[in-house]
């Protein structure tokens, strides 16, 4: 059974490699021919679709039970929205993009050299972080423009749960753009995809995934005060224990993880 379990979760690995690798295809030829809005919007679309699909798959295959639906409250609001998460694991920026084809991401200036994520990161018009400045303006003009930009104030994976401190930024971008941030916690029973999991150890299954939001924070001049603000919510929010959330949802530790 345990290699049954592994074969098919190496199987929805795989699927999800040539996925990204056949859109990625798609998106380098259709870059230099398509107008910049015109690519953002099907750069956006297309990559909302397409892991929708693979996650429809994914719950479909009995590995993985996922419950992102709230988003969906968010996906026709109009004008610009931050989504602000926390960030258990690899797969967070692509449950949430999979809800909300206006969503835009920052990524690693390495990665838009990738070639599974580089060019269809580039035809939706993803934000690349290899300058702050650059970073802070690309961000508040997206957000001016409609985007949804979805933001990980913990900047990298949770390392000591609950909650990594925040880096600065969140704030001041949301004051800038006169935008709110809207709080989405990703809960899940599995350290699979952590910091420090290997992509190759099988989890205990099948892994869970539930999305909430959760309170809407207007943008405020005093940045510091606002992200200390922030953070403290979402420490309050994520060290409560859920009834609903079962047995298997206790939070694994650091120590865990590392094993």
């Amino acid at each position: 059974m345990h290699v049954l379990l592994t074969a098919w979760l190496y199987l929805l690995l795989l699927c999800l490699g040539l996925l990204s690798l056949s859109w990625n295809t798609v998106a380098f030829v259709l870059y230099p021919l398509l107008p910049r809005e015109r690519g953002r919007v099907i750069g956006r679309a297309a990559i909302a679709y397409a892991y929708r699909w693979y996650w429809a798959c994914a719950r479909a295959s009995g590995l993985m039970r996922i419950d992102a639906s709230t988003l969906d409250a968010l996906r026709d609001e109009p004008g610009g929205l931050i989504i602000a998460a926390n960030h258990p694991t690899m797969l967070d920026a692509l449950l949430i993009v999979a809800r909300l084809p206006r969503s835009v991401c920052i990524m690693k200036a390495s990665l838009m050299r990738n070639v599974f994520l580089g060019a269809g990161a580039r035809l939706a018009r993803y934000i690349r972080n290899d300058s702050p400045r650059k970073l802070v303006r690309r961000s508040i003009a997206s957000l001016q423009e409609g985007g949804q930009l979805v933001l990980f104030p913990e900047g990298t994976r949770t390392e000591r749960r609950p909650l990594n401190a925040f880096r600065p930024g969140i704030t001041m971008i949301a004051h800038k753009a006169r935008v709110p941030i809207q709080t989405v916690f990703i809960e899940t029973d599995t350290p699979y995809l952590g910091k420090g999991w290997p992509i190759w150890r099988l989890p205990q299954l099948p892994i869970v995934f539930k999305v909430r939001l959760g309170q809407r924070f207007e943008p405020r001049a005093d940045h510091a005060a606002a992200l200390a603000e922030l953070e403290d919510y979402f420490r309050r929010e994520l060290s409560v224990v859920r009834p609903s959330e079962g047995a298997r949802t206790a939070v694994h530790s650091t120590e865990e993880v590392t094993q």
